[in-house]
Order: structure tokens, then C-alpha cells, then sequence
């Protein structure tokens, strides 16, 4: 893992207090928002590479988890910076409030059907973390209840890495002035208002329930396998390329390669 990626990373079996860390940072960069722009620009040619030669090879699997308080920009994320990517071999899923059906069964049934096969990129804006957040805070379910799922989550991610999947898993981390300042735009916006939510009101109330929430998460489930970082996302710039740099990273790592043709062309001739 690159020296970068280790910055933002949380240290496995290490406990992090996310309100210690200043969404307004941008460690690791001492550039500004063009710099950023154009490192970006040149990552997702990278990118585009990697893809074709994982779909090529069909041999392991990406998942990206996506995470943040509202306007923490996951939708900024998958925009900016996965459009790197051929949506032929990339499925991006949303989670939201469950289905009468997703109820009928544990917590976890609807979150791996949507796990990427092998060739495959899946990106995940919210996740089954949702269970250890929002249920959490909203008390959608008990203490007895959620509190158990740290450890089943760890084994569910466990399950897919060890079938091939890579996991990378970002907490896009913005401060309570930022979101303000971003609510207050979407309201002034006529084409953003659409977003706007009262509930998104009532949930940042809760700011500091969900920091404890976040913390938490962050805390018991990042694991060897499926790590999670932390990116200051005050600065949506930084945002962008931090998670840029990392999946690039991870890509670098994997190095897919583009198999051998199944059979002996050798004397094969176009014919005119």
C-alpha cells in the first residue's frame, strides 16, 4: 500500500476518534484545486487500463463502499471520479431504506447480491454499514441487535476477498459548517433542491450520535483485507483525488493481465 493511502488508512485494531481528524486537511497534497484537477485527469487513463484488463482476466473483483453524512459527496465521487470506468463492467447500487422484502430476510441478503463477479467493478453508494449507522442512531433496531453486526460484517467481507474481491471502503468526511454550506446551496439551487430532505435535518441533529456511529464502524471493521480510509472531503478536489490515488493504488497492486488468446492464431490471415 502506497505511503499515501497509509495516511488516510485506518490502522486495523486501532482505535480512531473521527472527530480528531479535520475534514478541512488535505494531507498528502500541497497542491491546489487545478493541480488536483489535472493529477486526477491523468489517473483516469490509469484507471480505464486497469479495467479492461480486469474484465479481461476475469480472475478477481473490485468493491468500492462508499460512505458519508449527507452531502458528504458520494454522488460527487462516482461522477468525478469512477467515470474512468466502462459501465459495460461496473455496477453502481444505491442502498436505501429497506424493502418489505430485503426485511424478510438478514440484514446482509441484499447487499451480496450485489456483490461485483469476477471481471467486475461494483461500487456501493451507502452499504450494509448502514445497519451499524442509521439503524444505530435512528434506534431502527436495538443494541442487542446491531451490535452484533460488526463481526458478522468482518466475516461477510472476509468471504468475498477470500473469493477475490478486493475491498476498499472510503468515509467521505466533511464538518457541520461544510454541510450547512451545502444544504443551504441545494435550497437556493431550483435543479438541486429536488435533494433537499427534511429528514436530512432531523438526521443532522444527530451529528454527533453518528460520529460516535461512525467511529465505531470505522473502528471495529478495518480489517487486513477490506480496510477503511478516511478522506477530508471539505475540499471536494482533494476528495476526488485522494480516492483517485488510492483505488489507483490498489489497481497497481493487482495488476491484472490480459490473457493469452485461447487458441493458436499464429497463421491467422484477415481475409480481404
Amino acid at each position: 500500500m502506497s505511503a499515501f493511502a497509509d495516511l488516510l488508512r485506518v490502522e486495523p485494531s486501532r482505535g480512531i476518534d473521527l472527530r480528531s481528524i479535520d475534514p478541512d486537511r488535505t494531507p498528502g497534497f500541497d497542491g491546489d484545486r487545478e493541480a488536483a484537477r489535472a493529477e486526477l485527469a491523468a489517473l483516469h487513463a490509469e484507471l480505464f487500463d486497469f479495467q479492461a484488463r480486469l474484465w479481461a482476466e476475469r480472475k478477481r473483483a473490485l468493491l468500492i463502499v462508499l460512505q458519508a453524512l449527507d452531502g458528504g459527496g458520494k454522488d460527487g465521487v462516482i461522477r468525478n471520479v469512477f467515470t474512468a470506468f466502462n459501465p459495460q463492467g461496473t455496477r453502481v447500487t444505491g442502498f436505501g431504506v429497506p424493502t418489505e422484502e430485503e426485511l424478510g430476510h438478514d440484514f446482509l441478503w441484499r447487499i451480496h447480491q450485489h456483490a461485483p463477479g469476477k471481471g467486475r467493478i461494483g461500487i456501493f453508494n451507502r452499504s450494509h454499514y448502514e445497519d451499524v449507522l442509521v439503524v444505530r442512531v435512528a434506534g431502527l433496531a436495538p443494541e442487542s441487535v446491531w451490535s452484533g453486526r460488526y463481526e458478522l460484517i468482518n466475516d461477510f467481507e472476509g468471504n468475498l476477498t477470500a473469493a477475490g474481491t478486493t475491498i476498499l471502503k472510503f468515509m467521505l468526511h466533511i464538518s457541520r459548517d461544510e454541510q450547512r454550506k451545502r444544504f443551504q446551496k441545494r435550497l437556493e439551487d431550483p435543479e438541486k433542491r429536488w435533494k433537499f430532505r427534511l429528514a436530512d435535518l432531523e438526521a443532522r441533529a444527530h451529528w454527533d450520535d453518528y460520529m460516535d456511529a461512525y467511529t465505531d464502524a470505522l473502528t471495529r471493521c478495518s480489517t487486513e483485507q477490506a480496510p477503511w480510509f478516511v478522506v477530508p472531503a471539505d475540499h471536494k478536489w482533494y476528495r476526488d483525488l485522494a480516492v483517485a490515488r488510492i483505488v489507483t493504488d490498489a489497481a497497481q497492486r493487482l495488476d491484472p493481465q490480459y490473457p493469452a488468446p485461447k487458441e493458436d492464431l499464429s497463421g491467422v490471415v484477415i481475409p480481404e
